[in-house]
């Protein structure tokens, strides 16, 4: 085992106009840009 590496944080983002896990929205380029910045801020390693 190697204790160096860590544990990667994958979020996803869900940006289909017909999502049933956010009802839409991220309706907007600037709305999905906004969540990606905090998904980053947040700690997500993978997008």
């Amino acid at each position: 085992m190697q204790a160096k590496k860590r544990t990667l944080v994958m979020g996803v983002l869900n940006i289909t106009p017909d999502s049933f896990s956010d009802g839409g929205r991220l309706n907007s380029r600037a709305a999905v840009v906004r969540r990606i910045e905090e998904m980053i801020a947040a700690g997500a390693d993978i997008l």
